[in-house]
Parts: C-alpha cells; sequence; structure tokens
C-alpha cells in the first residue's frame, strides 16, 4: 500500500513500544440474494462490486484501463486492468504516496472525487479533483500500474470532475462541471465548460466557454449536469454527461455537435440510461444510475462503464456505488445504453472478446477470500481512513499487528483502521486478534464502518480492570468518537478471540468465540439501515475493518 522507502521515512516518525493488536487472519464470505448466476457466454453484473463509484475507462490496444473514485480513503484511485471488458485485476493505486495529497482532517465523502483515465502517446493521464484539498489537478504515468506523478494542479479551473479529450488533429481540451455563467437559476443549476489544454505547458490556454447550460433542457431545471466525456465518431463530437443527481433520478444524458465548441444539440430521446421511471418493489432492483464513460474494443463494438446501486430495501443500500457494464447501441448517430423502462440486466452476453482467466482476488459474483497476513504488504484493495503520518502498523510472524494508538475510530484524522469493502448485501467478516488491554477504554477489534459518524465497532477491551468483548454503535455525529455501547460480556482468561460480523441486508449480527468456531452470539439484528447512504449520506460504501486503539498516548 505505501512503497517500502516511503515506508521507512515514515517509520522514523513513528511512536516506540506502543501496545499492539494481533491479527491473525481475516475471511470475508459474501453473497448477493436472488440467486442470479451467469450462464455459459455470460458476464454479472456490477463488474466491481461494493464502493467502486464513478468508473471511468479507456482502451490502449487490447488492454482496458479503469479507475473509480474512492474520496477520503487512502491508498486513492485504484487502477484496474481487463482483456474482456468484465474480468478485472487491479494493478494498482495511482495514488498511493502520502506526499501526492493530504486528506488531514476531511470527512471520508470528500477529497478524490470521480476520475478520468486517458492515453495519449504512451502517456497515461488520471484528471481529477480533491475537494477541500486543492481541486482541480492530474497525474501521468508510462505504465498505469504506477508509480503516478504528484499532483500537477489546474489553475484557473474551479468546479469538478474534469477530462481530457484529443482530437485527431492533435489538439486537447479540458472539459469539467462549474457554476453556470451568471446566478444560478434553481440549486442544482450547473454548467459544463470546455477550454483548450497545452500539454507540454501543463496549463488551459485560450478561451473558456460553456457546452451545455443547466442540462439537455434547462426549462425543466435539471440539476448537477457533470462527469462531461467528449469521443468523436463518424465526423460527430459526441458529448455524454451524467444528469439528475447521484440519487435515484440519476441519469445519463448525450449531445452532439459537428464542432468540438458545439452548438450541442441533444438526442430527442434523452436519457439514455435510467431506472428512475421504473416501479418500485421490482425483484432484484438496480436504482441510482449514471455517470457513464464510453469505450469501443478493435472490432468496432462499443460498451459503457457506469455506476448504479442494489438496494436490499426501498433506497437502502450500504455496498455503496459500484460499476456495471452494458453493450452501446447507434441509433442515427446516437448512442443509447439502456432503452427507456428497461430495468439493468444482472447477467448479460459477454463481449466478443477472448475470455480471461478468473482474477487471483474476484471483485464480482459470490465468492470468499482469505487473507493470512504473510507480507510483504497489504493487498492493493485495502485502504486506511485518510493519508498517513506515520507506520503504525506491520507484518509479525504470519499476523497484521496494529499499534494500539488514541486516534479514535470517530475523528478526522487517522485511526490505526485497515479495512476493505463490503461488497455484498449478505456478507460476513472475520477475523482472530490476540489483545491484551492494558487500561480501560483499550479497544481492538473488528469495525462495519461507512464513515467516522457511522459504524459498529466490535472489539476486545477493557472496563474497570476486566477483560471484555463489547459492541459499540456510533449512529451521528453528536455521539461520542466510539459512539454508544450496546452490548458486552467478560471474557475468561487472555486468550485470542475470534470476532466475526454478519450482514443479511439491513441487519447485522456479531458474535465472539473464544475457542476456534465456538461462535456466541453478543448482539443479533441489529439495525443496519444507519450503515446505508440514505441514512448516512456521503458517497462512499461499508468497510470492513482491523482497528486497534488506546486513549493512553503511545509514545
Amino acid at each position: 500500500m505505501i512503497p517500502a522507502a516511503v515506508a521507512a521515512a515514515l517509520l522514523m516518525a513513528a511512536p516506540a513500544q506502543a501496545a499492539e493488536a494481533r491479527f491473525d487472519w481475516f475471511d470475508y464470505q459474501g453473497r448477493d440474494p436472488g440467486g442470479v448466476t451467469a450462464g455459459p457466454g455470460e458476464y454479472r453484473n456490477p463488474i466491481l462490486t461494493g464502493f467502486y463509484p464513478d468508473p471511468s475507462i479507456t482502451r490502449v490496444g487490447e488492454d482496458y484501463y479503469l479507475v473509480t473514485s474512492t474520496f477520503s480513503y487512502f491508498p486513492g484511485l485504484p487502477v484496474f486492468h481487463s482483456r474482456d471488458l468484465t474480468t478485472w485485476t487491479q494493478i494498482g493505486n495511482a495514488i498511493d504516496r502520502p506526499t501526492q495529497l493530504d486528506f488531514s482532517g476531511l470527512g471520508l465523502s470528500r477529497a478524490v472525487f470521480a476520475p478520468d483515465i486517458t492515453w495519449r502517446d504512451g502517456t497515461f493521464y488520471i484528471l481529477n479533483t480533491c475537494v477541500d484539498c486543492g481541486e482541480n489537478y492530474y497525474l501521468t504515468a508510462k505504465d498505469p500500474a504506477g508509480p503516478w506523478s504528484d499532483p500537477i494542479w489546474i489553475k484557473g479551473v474551479e468546479g469538478i470532475d474534469p477530462s481530457f479529450f484529443f482530437d485527431d488533429d492533435g489538439k486537447t481540451y479540458l472539459l469539467n462541471n462549474g457554476e453556470p455563467e451568471g446566478p444560478a437559476l434553481y440549486r442544482g443549476h450547473r454548467a459544463i465548460w470546455m477550454q483548450e489544454f497545452d500539454l507540454k505547458a501543463q496549463k488551459p490556454v485560450g478561451p473558456r466557454r460553456v457546452l451545455v447550460n443547466g442540462g439537455v433542457d434547462i426549462s425543466k431545471k435539471p440539476i448537477w449536469i457533470e462527469g462531461p466525456h467528449i469521443l468523436k465518431k463518424d465526423g460527430w463530437y459526441i458529448l455524454t454527461c451524467a444528469e439528475g443527481g447521484t440519487a435515484e433520478d440519476h441519469s445519463q444524458v448525450v449531445l452532439r455537435s459537428r464542432d468540438v465548441w458545439g452548438p450541442y444539440e441533444p438526442y430527442p430521446g434523452n436519457p439514455i440510461l435510467t431506472q428512475r421511471d421504473l416501479p418500485a418493489g421490482r425483484p432484484n432492483p438496480v436504482t441510482s444510475a449514471g455517470h457513464a464513460d464510453l469505450v469501443d474494443t478493435p472490432s468496432g463494438e462499443w460498451w459503457a462503464s457506469f455506476l448504479a446501486t442494489r438496494p436490499y430495501a426501498g433506497d437502502f443500500y450500504n455496498t455503496g456505488r459500484e460499476t456495471f457494464l452494458l453493450p452501446v447501441t447507434w441509433k442515427d448517430g446516437w448512442p443509447v445504453i439502456l432503452e427507456s423502462g428497461k430495468p439493468i440486466p444482472l447477467t448479460h452476453a459477454r463481449p466478443t472478446l477472448p475470455p480471461a482467466p478468473a482474477p487471483t482476488l474476484p471483485l464480482n459474483g459470490d465468492f470468499a477470500v482469505r487473507e493470512e497476513f504473510d507480507g510483504p504488504e497489504l493487498g492493493l484493495h485495502w485502504m486506511t481512513m485518510r493519508t498517513p503520518k506515520s507506520v503504525w502498523r506491520r507484518f509479525a510472524g504470519g499476523a497484521l499487528a496494529l499499534q494500539a494508538r488514541s486516534e479514535p475510530l470517530g475523528s478526522r484524522g487517522q485511526p490505526s483502521y485497515v479495512g476493505r469493502r463490503q461488497q455484498h448485501a449478505n456478507a460476513t467478516a472475520a477475523t482472530r486478534v490476540e489483545f491484551a488491554p492494558t487500561h480501560d477504554g483499550d479497544r481492538a477489534g473488528l469495525a462495519a464502518l461507512q464513515s467516522e459518524d457511522f459504524f459498529y465497532l466490535l472489539s476486545v477491551g477493557r472496563d474497570r480492570g476486566r477483560r471484555v468483548v463489547r459492541l459499540e454503535r456510533r449512529a451521528g455525529e453528536g455521539e461520542p468518537p466510539h459512539g454508544t455501547l450496546v452490548a458486552q460480556a467478560p471474557l475468561p482468561g487472555d486468550g485470542p478471540v475470534e470476532l466475526r460480523i454478519e450482514a443479511r441486508g439491513g441487519r447485522y449480527d456479531f458474535a465472539y468465540a473464544t475457542r476456534p468456531g465456538a461462535w456466541t452470539t453478543l448482539v443479533r439484528d441489529a439495525d443496519g439501515t444507519m450503515l446505508s447512504t440514505k441514512t448516512a449520506g456521503g458517497f462512499v460504501g461499508v468497510t470492513f475493518g482491523l482497528y486497534a486503539y488506546s486513549p493512553e498516548p503511545s509514545e
């Protein structure tokens, strides 16, 4: 997660002789409701399950690369590779050095918003916005696995969702969402802007102009036009954008022009993707679809990656916004992802590309994985909250050791927490922890965390001199940093303890074992809807993670 040289530098700043919690292993198992399976010649949606929002995709020869948002998690902006568009492997993180960006003090749904990945003349580009931490910038790399450059800041361009369009005459254009030219006419009134960009000088040049004001029909007061991408096909400049916000009214729209500067006319059949017109209560619903990016194959097929959500009830989902894939049909020169009124299919015929072998780490479908923590580094999919300032974890004889530091889980600092995504509505996370609490308030264990304000923590701790297992819940920023106590039980002896969290849609069960597999349920049917985006807000999904804390400073 952190290059060895960077880790060594941070280690010099790490406190010595801090109390540690040792985690011997971590198990994750997940399955989706409905019994959906892909048949021969089919793939399964989403292609990236769990909190992988705002996908951007590009092709270089026969290779496809995709990047998604991570907000205030570190490392950030995961980069994926595929040869068949449906089987993906994470190959790196574009933000993997603490010196690149600083997320200190930010809520988990701030920092790095929707990225855009493109390639030109041997160089990969990722454009992005660091909200509340520097605004618009881009990174470059010769190898998409990294290393990626330090941020190159784009001065004078406000707003979010920047992207590059490389025209066939050699010119480069910068697109992004921003405020309208005059006063906003209503809440959510935004515009799509464009300006030529000088790659050698690393700055925008010439006039900056509005391509779309408000959306495809400003008389209807469309909100949050964003995520712009331009492609060129058959002499047309095709401009696709998200519209309607990222909730249930989310959609994708398209406009086109014969001139890169416009005027851009909207497709009469807009939107080209949405699920807002489907009936509530349908089986296996997919909602909130939009923020698409289009890519072609060498044989001329077109496909779209986009985000959507899978609620377990109503508009409740804990897995965040996920990455889906569907083919694009061209109708009279217009790209259409899905006809109005049609539900997003959870299985679909595969692209006409050679199928790739299954990845080592599954990213979609039902699966089970086990982490043995045998080093030398955590997998690329593990994340911490915000940018690290010191090293507080290490591999120790087949275990992951975390320093029990005095940074609480419910703060905007960087707690001793490492997590991976909850990728299924029905999921189980388990671990075994060895921890000898020496102060009342010491904690080490397993969390189901949506943000610093909404989480459950199942931990081994100490209360009035006794070693206990406890469940705590934080359900809002007004509660204490570790929330309130839900339940606790005494623990015999000082041996290792197994901890388990089981999610069943909107219900979570919490159990512990002092002998392998001899589970005792501490709490059953706890409210899991508090971990949903509907309740907790923001743009992230739940992570299951390992955590250690002591109220006593470790220095």
